[in-house]
């Protein structure tokens, strides 16, 4: 397991690199203090139901994260009618955000807005009750298989999606319970959280079953885990339980296998001049997910960096799924543009008998032109990596 978190968590999260000047021998501690706006900010709005019924008499919290204060500023209770106002004054460096905190899970707003000439005073907070039946839903699947390390075992990125649909939110029957479940490859070794919309300590493996206790509260909630296929293992099967209708398998290496399901062989994926074969469909419940992995050589342990990075540049790291799935920006990240094609394939790939000439030359040009965006939002770094 040190050696997967090795391979993997130096790359996962920003790099600052700090350039320290000998010639300098001491340089003045000078104290950083905020810089206020000189106009207060009036920001106020309604806590309210997913059905629109207002809640009053609840706590909001006004929140400031910034470089010189992170924490609650003020705080306020809802009238009647569920509304609420603050006033105050800006650091013009940090970010506003308001929380509710409602049948014990805390809710936050987007930010607030700073700009004086546009005061935000439509904020709506939305709270749900909750329930241990709530449905959620297994809404994609992202697997992505390394090539073997030094020590011949292959590290696997497995990012879910989950869906709750609904408008309560799910929350495990009791503290053992868990909110959802699902298995994980059988045969496979340990799990690391990555980048997810959960805390490290509300998800466990037990056996082959990941099991996840957090709170999944309505819309869609990120899931990213890490583990080990042994060395010496010749294949790998996934059950599920539950119907996924968007999955990928990204493999590194060109002889793998993937079969089980409805999955069909899509375009190459070409990232930073690392070739990955993918894999696009779906799965029923009840079916099967296999991997035929080759015997293949080992590789140095030194090329897994920059198969790790190419990769999160393409999953887009943290939130990349949320991102994609903004109004009006639902291509914004290279996941986002990912997500596209592989919707795209999935709809037409091998279907050009049955689909008119000019759908199938419509289909063409879309997925050239969001490929010819994904080669552009990686070159420039786009937002959601």
């Amino acid at each position: 397991m040190a050696g997967m978190a090795g391979r993997f968590r130096g790359y996962l999260t920003p790099l600052t690199v700090f350039l320290i000047f000998p010639v300098l021998p001491v340089l003045p501690v000078l104290p950083v203090f905020p810089v206020l706006s000189a106009q207060t900010i009036r920001a106020g709005g309604a806590v309210l139901k997913a059905d629109s019924t207002p809640v009053p008499g609840a706590r909001v919290v006004l929140h400031q994260v910034g470089r010189t204060l992170e924490g609650p500023l003020d705080s306020t209770r809802t009238d009647r009618r569920g509304r609420f106002r603050f006033a105050f004054r800006p650091d013009t460096s940090a970010l506003y955000l308001l929380s509710v905190r409602h049948a014990g899970i805390e809710y936050f707003s987007p930010p607030v807005h700073t700009n004086p000439e546009r005061p935000d005073t439509a904020i709506r907070v939305i709270v749900y009750d909750t329930s241990s039946t709530a449905p959620v839903s297994l809404e994609a699947r992202h697997l992505v298989l390394a090539r073997p390390g030094e020590d011949g075992s292959r590290n696997v990125l497995d990012l879910i999606v989950l869906l709750n649909g609904g408008h309560q939110t799910r929350v495990a029957p009791d503290s053992a319970g868990a909110s959802w479940g699902g298995l994980l490859p059988r045969g496979t070794m340990g799990l690391e959280l990555g980048e997810s919309d959960v805390s490290p300590e509300a998800v466990t493996r037990r056996g082959d079953s990941l099991l996840v206790a957090a709170p999944l509260a309505p819309g869609e909630k990120q899931v990213t885990v890490q583990y080990v296929i042994p060395a010496g293992r010749k294949d790998l099967e996934l059950r599920f339980t539950e119907p996924v209708s968007m999955i990928n398998v990204l493999a590194e290496e060109n002889d793998v296998v993937v079969s089980g399901g409805i999955l069909e062989l899509a375009d190459s994926q070409v990232l930073q001049g690392r070739s990955f074969r993918r894999w696009t469909g779906a799965v029923p419940a009840g079916g099967t997910l296999r991997v035929a992995l080759p015997g293949r050589a080992r590789v140095p342990e030194w090329l897994l960096p920059s198969l790790v990075a190419a990769v999160f540049l393409v999953l887009g790291g943290a939130g990349w799924y949320l991102l994609a799935r903004q109004p009006g920006s639902p291509s914004a990240s290279p996941a986002g543009l990912l997500d596209a094609i592989a919707a795209l394939d999935s709809r037409y790939l091998g279907r050009e008998g049955e689909t008119s000439a000019e759908d199938w030359g419509s289909y063409q040009t879309e997925r050239r032109r969001l490929k010819a965006q994904l080669e552009a939002a990686l070159a420039a770094g786009a937002p959601g990596q």
